[in-house]
C-alpha cells in the first residue's frame, strides 16, 4: 500500500468515527399522545418527537427516533440499544440514580378547572369555602391543602370521578394535571368548563418536570442537550413546537 494509500484508509477511519458521532438514535415510547404516538402511516409522531428532531437539528446530528415499551426504556438506554430518551420521563430522585437529566424540556402545571360561567379564581382568596375535587394521594391533593388552605378538598380515587362530580354540580373546581384536563375539556361534557387563571408549576409541589434522559456519566451529550434545548427555547423553535400541541406554553422556563 502506498503513502497516498494509507493516507486515504486513515482519513477514511476518521471521517467514518466523526460521522458516527453525530448520528442520535433517540427513544420514546410512541403511546403517550399528544407526546409521543404511532400515526396511522406508521410515522412517529408527536411533540416529544419534534422536540428530539429539533434538538439533533441544532447538533448538527443525523437523528433515528425508535419506539421502545415504556417498562423496558431505561434498561434499554443502559444496555446501549439508543443514546437518549425523550418520552416525557418525569425528572425523579429514583431515575436520577440510573441515568442522568438534562434541564426540564417542559412541565405540565397543576390547573384549576370549574364551570365557564364561575367567578372562582386560582387564588387562596378566590379558593376561600369553595371544594375542590382532586385525586387521592398525589402531589394536586398536597399543594391545594399547602397553598390553598381556606378551600375544602374532596379527594377521589381517579381524575375521572372527580370530573363526574364536577360535571354533577357537586364540586366548584377540580386540581388536576394541565394537559390532561386540556384534553378533557374537548370532550362532550367537558366543553362547559374551561381553566381558571394560570397553572401552578411549583417545584416543590410538581416536580421539575421532564426531562430528556442519557445513559450516567454521558456529559459530552448531556451538555449538547442542553445547549442545544437553550437555543431552540431562544429561538422560537421551541414555541412554534409547543403551539401546534397546546394553546398555552408547558416550557419549564
Amino acid at each position: 500500500m502506498t503513502p497516498n494509500h494509507i493516507l486515504a484508509a486513515t482519513l477514511g477511519v476518521f471521517i467514518a468515527q466523526g460521522a458516527a458521532a453525530d448520528a442520535l438514535r433517540i427513544a420514546t415510547e410512541g403511546a403517550y399522545p399528544p407526546f409521543n404516538f404511532v400515526d396511522e402511516s406508521g410515522e412517529v409522531q408527536g411533540f416529544d418527537v419534534e422536540v428530539a428532531k429539533a434538538l439533533c437539528a441544532e447538533m448538527e446530528a443525523e437523528c433515528e427516533i425508535v419506539t421502545q415499551a415504556w417498562d423496558g426504556i431505561i434498561p434499554g438506554l443502559k444496555a446501549g440499544k439508543y443514546d437518549a430518551i425523550v418520552a416525557s420521563m418525569s425528572i425523579t430522585d429514583k431515575r436520577k440514580e440510573a441515568v442522568d437529566f438534562t434541564d426540564p424540556y417542559y412541565a405540565a402545571g397543576a390547573a384549576l378547572i370549574a364551570p365557564t360561567d364561575s367567578d372562582i379564581t386560582y387564588t387562596p382568596e378566590g379558593m376561600e369555602g369553595k371544594t375542590i375535587g382532586v385525586q387521592r394521594a398525589t402531589t394536586y391533593a398536597t399543594l391545594v391543602e399547602q397553598k390553598f388552605p381556606g378551600a375544602s378538598l374532596k379527594a377521589y380515587d381517579t381524575v375521572e370521578n372527580h370530573n363526574l362530580d364536577l360535571q354533577a354540580g357537586r364540586l366548584d373546581g377540580v386540581v388536576a394535571q394541565q394537559v390532561l384536563m386540556f384534553d378533557w375539556l374537548k370532550t362532550e361534557g367537558g366543553d362547559a368548563f374551561e381553566f381558571k387563571g394560570e397553572p401552578v408549576k411549583d417545584v416543590e409541589f410538581i416536580g421539575s418536570g421532564a426531562g430528556i434522559a442519557v445513559e450516567k456519566g454521558n456529559t459530552d451529550l448531556l451538555d449538547r442537550l442542553n445547549a442545544a434545548l437553550d437555543t431552540i427555547q431562544e429561538n422560537g423553535t421551541y414555541e412554534a413546537i409547543n403551539a401546534k400541541y397546546f394553546p398555552f406554553s408547558i416550557s419549564a422556563e
